[in-house]
């Protein structure tokens, strides 16, 4: 591999394609997919949906906001995410929303609340749409949307109250549930690999653009495999500089401290290697390797 290949990546991602890497490895092609992040729409831009926004960022959303409230949307509140100051009709029609999207009602009020929810349903529903509300509101609405012409189906797939139940109280402890229901939603349908394709999918730019780009020699890991309870799935990956910088991770542990070790070594070489790791037997257990279960990584020298 060269930094050409991150290059290629990179501009595909920009262009809204899905793009892959191919590479060898012990005589096996395999193919590293990269999908670009979920859409993230929140309606509403108060206090639930901020704390609900940087939870999101940590799990790779593409966030827009939407508010009529110059006070509640400004970029100055929700620095990294798309802001949309409009009346919420507007607003959602503009989005054309897909049913790959993920859309949060967090409005200031029950009017506002069914304004958007209608809005929704009257285009494509998308993969997740939740509505904060209490569980008799949300039953009132639902009825009420089937009696004016929506369809049953499509409003059962509603979720409200929004998020997972786990006793919430506080903004944050809300925008953890409205995190933890999406990303069941996110993994409920698993993408099944085909045998030389690995799982993971995500896209860390940070590690992408240091190895389009690099301003010092490197190496790149990536995990072919992993069984049991490894911290991480095929197509993790890593990149390492000659100084131990790092970007992105397979796994942490004393797993990826060997693993780095390693790719230390290999920097400058040209060459690469296939490590594995047994993290279920009793010496993995004397050594801190506490997950279980076995990991196969790759490591190439990136040209430089």
């Amino acid at each position: 591999m060269d930094n050409k290949a991150f290059e290629y990546i990179i501009d595909k991602l920009n262009t809204g394609e899905c793009p892959e890497l191919l590479f060898s490895a012990n005589g096996k092609e395999y193919i590293r997919r990269f999908v670009k992040k979920d859409r993230l729409i929140i309606l509403g831009g108060g206090h639930v949906s901020l704390d609900l926004y940087r939870m999101a960022l940590m799990l790779d959303f593409d966030i827009f906001v939407v508010d009529d409230r110059p006070m509640f949307a400004n970029n100055d509140r929700f620095p990294e995410a798309q802001v949309i100051c409009d009346d919420f009709v507007s607003a959602i029609n503009s989005l054309g929303i897909t049913d790959k999207d993920y859309v949060c009602v967090i409005t200031r009020g029950h009017r506002w609340d069914r304004e958007c929810v209608e809005t929704v349903l009257s285009g494509v529903m998308p993969h997740y749409l939740g509505m904060i509300s209490s569980r008799r509101r949300a039953e009132g609405l639902k009825e009420l949307l089937i009696e004016n012409g929506f369809e049953k189906d499509r409003v059962e797939e509603i979720h409200a109250p929004i998020g997972l139940k786990i006793g919430a109280m506080t903004t944050a402890e809300i925008a953890l549930s409205i995190c933890a229901e999406m990303i069941a939603e996110r993994r409920r349908e698993r993408y099944i690999a085909k045998d030389n394709e690995l799982v993971q999918t995500d896209v860390c730019y940070e590690m992408l653009n240091f190895l389009s780009a690099p301003d010092e020699p490197c190496a790149v890991l990536i995990v072919l495999s992993s069984t049991g309870s490894t911290p991480v799935k095929s197509g993790s990956m890593m990149a390492l500089t000659q100084s131990g910088t790092a970007f992105g991770t397979i796994g942490g542990g004393c797993s990826e401290a060997a693993a780095m070790n390693k790719a230390r070594r290999l920097i400058s070489s040209g060459k690469s290697a296939v490590i594995s790791f047994d993290m279920s037997d009793e010496v993995a257990a004397d050594s801190g390797m506490v997950c279980g279960g076995e990991m196969t990584v790759y490591i190439e020298d990136i040209a430089y």
